[in-house]
């Protein structure tokens, strides 16, 4: 672009503005739109390998999670935990851990539930004493009457387990640390 004087006369040329109309400049939407990958691309990573967030639907777990779910509105404010991965690297759990893992029914579902055996232990049932195999875990809900569990498919393989629950996040005035309950007169080390 050129500054032309009255008289005709050149006064100066801006290059650096023909330049980038020649070449373009990057759009703001095109800038959002990056910024937005990249976010994401980190989000997913941090949610793959460290930590997500994840809702409990359900009762199986109450009173420890959704302690009320009496009515369709209670539903609505389902707790959301913070699943922690780290402890997938050697499998480092311990008694009364409250684990997320995929059905061993149907991969695509997710299940939360405490931890109450884990390999070589023997777990007493109603019905019989269960003996838990090398590479996996005997889990149930803290509500039993209303827990699809161990006790309905068994032993959970390890390789199932997706994480940890560590943490209540949400409704705010539930904002607390999970503890870990053991029944120490059901488990005995082999």
């Amino acid at each position: 672009m050129s500054i032309v004087n009255a008289d005709g006369s050149i006064l100066a040329r801006d290059s650096s503005v023909v330049g980038n109309v020649d070449m373009g400049t990057p759009s703001v939407l095109w800038n959002v739109a990056k910024k937005c990958f990249t976010v994401g691309v980190i989000s997913l990573t941090v949610s793959d390998l460290f930590a997500s967030i994840v809702p409990v639907r359900g009762a199986s777990m109450s009173p420890t999670f959704n302690p009320k779910t009496n009515s369709l509105l209670d539903s609505l404010s389902d707790d959301r935990v913070l699943v922690e991965k780290l402890c997938l690297s050697n499998y480092k759990f311990s008694h009364g851990d409250v684990i997320v893992f995929c059905s061993p029914d149907n991969h695509k579902e997710k299940h939360i539930k405490r931890i109450v055996g884990l390999p070589g232990d023997w777990v007493g049932t109603i019905y019989d004493v269960v003996h838990i195999p090398e590479g996996h875990c005997w889990v149930e809900g803290d509500n039993s009457a209303s827990s699809l569990d161990s006790r309905s498919f068994g032993p959970v393989p390890l390789g199932l387990v997706k994480g940890r629950v560590t943490h209540i996040l949400w409704p705010p005035h539930r904002v607390s640390s999970i503890e870990r309950k053991t029944s120490r007169n059901r488990v005995s080390p082999s």
